[in-house]
């Protein structure tokens, strides 16, 4: 607990000041001050978080995913400085500037590939992730649209997909808790099962599952012949739906039967992308290619807003015309932004310098490592992992078919208890999970593994 009361005098007069003025996102602001404690942060560092109540605290998810290499990289801080003085904004609309040509260059050089598909070719750039997948949404519609084919306007999406908060996002995610309010103002998408292996039948393996639900969208195929433009799904592992994972055979299947029936792939590598789940791009532990990929959150090694979508050559040819209504007119006022383009070539260096990947394979294994004597946790029912992402399933008596009343606000009560340890988890209903920044050692992941521990123990001994 703390002792220094100019410190707590310090953090009250910033909780007080935050409440007076700002509306948190995801957050019911009646819980504030008292039951969902709010934490004012001064500095960060590496995997730290810095308050001003002089306490600090293991960032355990990355701040929402989007740190990558620790907080006030000095690397990146610094190409945001040198960009700074030079150009800060531009419109890239009729004009370009070089951070934007490089970063794109080097995004499709690294984009996953496969035998016998034409490449990715071009970068569109937006603001965030949400934004990014209105721009592939609007791609794949228009493509279609420009070849007179007005009967392609229907995305098939996952169940328990999330996509972003956005209208035509939301559109194509199917987490009640964000979708359920605004359903009247969506279009409507088709949803098709899930290959999440969570949801395995007794005695079916994650790629007979994987295999079921491919099935279930082939039939979903032929009961709308020419209507689908494209099929939108987060490869390996649906995040925001309780860090669900799913087997690498369903991507294969996934990409087959767009191709026979000639819908779009739209890879939402958003959360997935820039190594989370062990490869640089999930896609790529499937060895297909998608049609239109969205990136975002990792993109600028968590400093910055910037989204890109990277297209095919055959996609993008199709608004080439006379007409600018053929033209593709989506457009963000910040669209390629020399500092957010700057901070993501930063981040793509370190990759290169750092072996970022190859030292990741050893953090993964480590995690697993700690994380294995919690999974014997009488009301852990799953632990699953996909690279720097682990999560454990709460439930009852450790039974899958018997979740905790979400009255008892399980996952509430594992955050007060690991925050209290100086570790910041923030848990997807019951699910709790592990997704640090990558320059995370040995001894946050110590503490990581036995705050966690701690966090379960108090979270379920209301069971």
């Amino acid at each position: 607990m703390l002792t220094d009361p100019s410190l707590q005098e310090s953090a009250r007069r910033w909780r007080e000041r935050d409440l007076a003025v700002l509306w948190h996102p995801c957050t019911q602001m009646r819980e504030h001050p008292d039951v969902l404690p709010l934490v004012p942060v001064e500095r960060g560092e590496g995997a730290w978080l810095f308050g001003y109540d002089g306490r600090r605290y293991l960032d355990g998810i990355s701040s929402w995913w989007t740190n990558l290499h620790g907080h006030a990289e000095p690397r990146i801080a610094q190409a945001i400085a040198r960009q700074a003085g030079v150009l800060e904004q531009v419109i890239l609309a009729g004009f370009s500037h070089a951070p934007a040509v490089e970063l794109a260059e080097r995004l499709l050089a690294i984009a996953p590939r496969q035998e016998g598909r034409a490449p990715l070719a071009k970068v569109f750039y937006a603001d965030n992730g949400s934004a990014g997948v209105e721009v592939a949404l609007k791609m794949a519609f228009h493509w279609f649209r420009n070849r007179g084919e007005a009967r392609r306007t229907k995305f098939v999406a996952l169940e328990n997909g999330y996509h972003g908060e956005t209208l035509g996002a939301l559109a194509v995610g199917d987490v009640p808790l964000y979708r359920r309010v605004y359903a009247p103002l969506l279009a409507q998408a088709l949803f098709t099962p899930s290959p999440d292996a969570y949801q395995a039948a007794p005695g079916e393996s994650p790629a007979q599952c994987a295999q079921r639900a491919a099935d279930a969208l082939a039939d979903l195929f032929d009961r709308h012949p020419g209507e689908i433009c494209a099929v939108i799904l987060e490869p390996r592992l649906q995040c925001a739906g309780g860090m669900r994972m799913h087997d690498a055979a369903y991507l294969r299947r996934v990409r087959e039967l767009c191709d026979a029936s000639g819908a779009f792939l739209v890879a939402d590598e958003v959360a997935t992308g820039f190594g989370r789940t062990g490869t640089m791009f999930a896609c790529e532990q499937a060895g297909i290619a998608p049609d239109l990929m969205c990136l975002s959150k990792g993109l600028t090694g968590g400093f910055l807003p910037l989204s890109a979508v990277l297209a095919t050559q055959m996609l993008y040819d199709g608004f080439l015309d006379d007409s600018r209504e053929r033209a593709f007119l989506h457009s963000h006022s910040y669209t390629g932004n020399p500092l957010a383009c700057a901070a993501a070539l930063a981040s793509l260096d370190i990759f290169a310098s750092d072996g970022v990947l190859e030292r990741n394979r050893a953090t993964a294994a480590r995690m697993a490592e700690l994380a294995a004597p919690l999974a014997a946790h009488p009301h852990v029912a799953d632990l699953r992992q996909a690279g720097m992402v682990l999560a454990f399933e709460l439930t009852r008596g450790g039974d899958r078919a018997t979740p905790f009343d979400p009255a008892l606000r399980v996952g509430l009560r594992a955050y007060r208890a690991a925050l209290e340890r100086g570790v910041l988890l923030r848990p997807l209903g019951d699910v709790l999970y592990w997704m640090p920044p990558y320059c995370v050692d040995d001894a946050q992941l110590r503490l990581l593994a036995e705050a966690t521990g701690a966090a379960i123990e108090d979270a379920t001994a209301c069971a």
